[in-house]
């Protein structure tokens, strides 16, 4: 029945779907009624890649998403500076790579014309990259360069001095250290424990911070989230929440397994899973990144990069490495979900997960690949075949919803075009799939991401039509991101006995034209049977 009229829910269920006249005989005094004027009602989205921490606190940081062009950047950063007179570090989020136009790449010595004294750093929209200036860069010990281990760098010129570019966490996490205040935007980003234990206001503070960032996602009409960073102290904290009854929405966190860590750290994560397994909170899963993005040239390919001839970029986990983590999380029966970019890390994934069924036997084990952005056209069939999740991010191809086309498209290459964000080729393969943001990278909003799916065009003439229909988009955002979450038989549809999470828009989605998508709500959100939001 992929058309009702009506639902009933009772209690945190639904009980009937049907006709509005046989689910009217059902109500009682009671009863509250919702006339969704005929609009679509739909399961509730699931958003299945996401960072709700960094999202939430990242909304009180500089913004620099809509800025283009040096000048607009220099008043955007003195005015942020202005405005935060005690902070030690200035943060400034959400930078594209191509920010200053004409002016060519960011350096420490432009960004010190904008803020010669207090230390001021620049992160990337996709969180891989940031970009700081000579204080920041002084007091960080970053200035004559440093190692940083293998897939980060901290960029330094011909003398040896850093330019102020700085790839991936280990190089800008010593700058992200000078704050003096707040300093929670990141927290679980790198999947460590707190240092010190937290103080009474620290928790608060940070209670309040995801308490927010939930009720932003509530009213997207997002009913669960797959956090893709986390800890122990973040699942405490969400734990908090639950027992207060305060869940906006269903949420599930990773353990975060890092390149240097032994094998046997793992037991962490089983314990994780033990001990947060409800259907509003849970683990079960482990988080892995293999390479980094390919505007920065930390993505790992299989050829070299078309615009650096010789350089293929580095892993952070090679084949050897990744395999033997595979083959031991499988064996504790946990999920593993893996940023993968490039063709070559997407290689070291797929070779990982057959390793682990060779090892282990094959299960239904819902391994995840995130981002999937290259791949090599050989490994295609390998992912239905090893039952691997292709989660992907609707909004990311370079030239959608006014990403900027470089460097991403020159870093593929032409001759690679055809294999990247390739979501039409993938799902034909019968390859499960589900969709979602990345948030903060791009904006939150289902829609939009729904939007990006039916609007996308190839980047020539010549090349494959990658978009999905509208009934594969949804589908991508609701059921399937609940799939990949072992969740389907509880939620992802309107059915009868299944959860109730559900969103109604604000107008019709199959009646109207996808740059209307946006537009359509949501007025409504429904979450175990509890309105979180409501228009």
């Amino acid at each position: 029945m992929p058309h009702a009229e009506a639902v009933a829910l009772s209690g945190h269920k639904i009980l009937a779907v049907g006709t509005t006249a046989e689910i009217e005989a059902l109500a009682g005094p009671s009863t509250r009624r919702i006339d969704g004027m005929g609009n679509t009602l739909l399961p509730g989205f699931v958003e299945s890649h996401l960072h709700v921490f960094s999202g939430a606190y990242g909304r009180k940081l500089l913004q620099l998403a809509p800025i283009t062009g040096r000048d607009a950047l220099h008043k955007a950063v003195r005015r942020f500076s202005d405005a935060n007179p005690d902070e030690g570090l200035l943060i400034g989020q959400g930078t594209p790579y191509g920010i200053l136009e004409e002016d060519g790449p960011i350096t420490r010595q432009k960004l010190d014309e904008m803020e010669p004294v207090r230390p001021l750093i620049l992160m990337a929209f996709d969180f891989h990259t940031a970009w700081a200036n000579t204080p920041a860069l002084k007091a960080a010990g970053l200035f004559n360069g440093r190692d940083v281990g293998a897939g980060n760098e901290v960029v330094v010129d011909e003398e040896g001095l850093a330019t102020g570019e700085l790839r991936e966490k280990n190089a800008y996490l010593p700058v992200l250290n000078l704050r003096t205040s707040g300093g929670r935007e990141m927290l679980g980003m790198s999947g460590d424990e707190p240092e010190t234990p937290p103080s009474a206001q620290e928790r608060a503070d940070d209670i309040a911070v995801l308490k927010e960032g939930l009720r932003y996602c509530a009213a997207q009409g997002i009913t669960a989230v797959h956090n893709m960073d986390g800890n122990r102290y973040m699942m405490e904290l969400l734990r908090e929440i639950e027992l207060e009854g305060e869940m906006a929405c269903r949420v599930e966190v990773p353990y975060h397994f890092t390149e240097g860590k032994p094998l046997s750290i793992l037991e962490e994560a089983s314990r994780m899973s033990a001990d947060f397994n409800s259907d509003m909170l849970k683990s079960g899963r482990v988080k892995i990144f293999v390479d980094g993005v390919l505007e920065s040239g930390t993505a790992y390919m299989l050829d070299d990069y078309a615009n650096a001839p010789g350089w293929k970029g580095d892993p952070i986990f090679d084949t050897e490495a990744f395999a033997k983590a595979a083959i031991e999380i499988d064996r504790r029966g946990l999920q593993i979900s893996v940023h993968a970019i490039g063709d070559g890390a997407v290689r070291i994934v797929l070779d990982g997960y057959e390793a682990a069924q060779k090892a282990n036997g094959a299960r239904d084990s819902r391994h995840r690949i995130e981002h999937i952005e290259v791949y090599h056209p050989d490994d295609l069939p390998r992912f239905a075949e090893l039952g691997v999740i292709a989660s992907m991010q609707p909004q990311h191809p370079p030239g959608t919803l006014g990403l900027p086309l470089e460097p991403g498209i020159s870093a593929i290459g032409r001759a690679r075009w055809p294999y990247a964000y390739a979501w039409r080729d993938i799902v034909d393969t019968g390859t499960a799939y589900c969709f979602s943001s990345d948030w903060p990278i791009v904006a939150v909003e289902p829609l939009i991401g729904l939007q990006a799916t039916q609007i996308r065009t190839p980047w020539a003439d010549d090349m494959p039509d990658q978009r999905v229909s509208l009934h594969e988009a949804l589908e991508g955002y609701t059921w399937r991101g609940a799939y990949a979450s072992f969740m389907e038989d509880r939620t992802g549809r309107i059915r009868p006995g299944m959860l109730a999470d559900l969103v109604l828009l604000g107008g019709d989605i199959e009646a109207v034209a996808p740059d209307a998508f946006p537009a359509l709500g949501p007025v409504l959100t429904i979450c175990d049977g509890k309105i979180t939001f409501e228009a």
